[in-house]
């Protein structure tokens, strides 16, 4: 605010200068918009989707109960491989066919899902420990491909000539092969060359060999993915401009072009790893995965698949959890390719 004053000497009424601002007003007034990395966006975006919120919660759940079956199991004081119909203290589990007494397939206080025909033993530890099997292989078979997919795709789109050539043609090589009739053929020769027909193959053997074949047949459609997304950025301003600066073909792929297929990679991971969980319980369904008495999805499906007239109830509980799963880890996958695309308006 200005007031008038006398100057000293003069009759004239002259203006002061102005006031100073307050500390608030100063500050206020210097304060300038706060930028935000794309991953600070993307993250916005993604936290006003709350289909893929209650998504990422489910899937995040299913992991930590995997990962914790153990110990749920040590709490709840039942276990997977005991055959409860035959210890002296639940002598009534099952009928004289076999099948659980009691409705809804047995469960009670004691067994909260119930127990497994014919054998008796406890559904919810098979549950949980089938859960652990299928989740962490499909996790480790989903991170195998996505590795030799970028790496391939980006090497191939990159480097073009006679190296995407030959890279090509192996890529339509593996796509050639029929990958369920492949699975089915492949798994016992893949056992049988470490263990004698004679013998019965470890579980780890199995599971070694299930992640093997997997991984081979898995990696060619994210690295197709990869190669065009590459090709479509090798020949970009920036991309000019950090060759003509001297980098190194392995610095320009990992600054420049790496970062801009983040979101695809991440977005067609998460489309990988439900069908990875679907084709395990598929190798065991048929029987050519995991075997007794190793617990798996796939195991209580076949098994469910024998007694579904008389115990339907053994078949609900595995169905609706890989039904939640896989749908939950397909919409999270699409509410994360959402959150980094920057016109959606979600």
């Amino acid at each position: 605010m200005t007031s008038p004053a006398k100057a000293e000497g003069s009759g004239s009424t002259v203006a002061l200068e102005p006031e100073l601002e307050t500390a608030a007003e100063v500050a206020q007034g210097d304060k300038q918009p706060e930028g935000r990395s794309p991953g600070q966006l993307m993250w916005q975006r993604f936290k006003r989707d709350r289909t893929g919120v209650v998504s990422a919660c489910v899937v995040i759940f299913f992991f930590v109960v995997a990962a914790l079956a153990p110990v749920i199991s040590k709490l709840y004081g039942k276990d997977p491989y005991t055959l409860y119909a035959q210890e002296p203290d639940y002598p009534f589990l099952l009928d004289d066919f076999a099948m659980p007494t009691g409705s809804f397939g047995g469960m009670s206080g004691e067994f909260w899902f119930g127990v497994e025909p014919k054998l008796g033993r406890d559904v919810f530890t098979m549950l949980l420990y089938g859960m652990r099997t299928s989740l962490y292989m499909a996790l480790l078979v989903t991170l195998l491909s996505v590795v030799t997919g970028v790496i391939i795709g980006m090497v191939g789109g990159y480097f073009g000539g006679r190296v995407d050539y030959w890279l090509g043609r192996t890529t339509d090589f593996f796509l050639a092969f029929p990958s369920q009739l492949f699975f089915i053929a492949f798994m016992p020769v893949v056992t049988a060359l470490f263990v004698s027909p004679q013998d019965e193959t470890p579980t780890y053997l199995r599971a070694v060999a299930i992640i093997l074949v997997m991984w081979v047949l898995g990696w060619m459609g994210l690295s197709r993915l990869v190669r065009s997304s590459v090709l479509s950025l090798r020949e970009r301003e920036f991309v000019e401009a950090a060759k003509v600066s001297g980098a190194s073909p392995w610095r320009i792929v990992r600054k420049e072009i790496l970062p801009n297929i983040v979101t695809p990679i991440l977005v067609q991971s998460t489309y990988i790893l439900p069908s990875t969980i679907l084709t395990i319980a598929f190798l065991s369904y048929v029987g050519v995965g995991f075997v007794e008495p190793t617990p798996d999805w796939g195991r209580m499906f076949a098994i469910g698949s024998e007694v579904y007239e008389q115990d339907p109830m053994f078949m609900v509980f595995p169905g609706v959890a890989l039904v939640i799963f896989v749908l939950s880890f397909n919409l999270l996958g699409d509410s994360v390719r959402d959150a980094f695309d920057p016109k959606t308006g979600r």
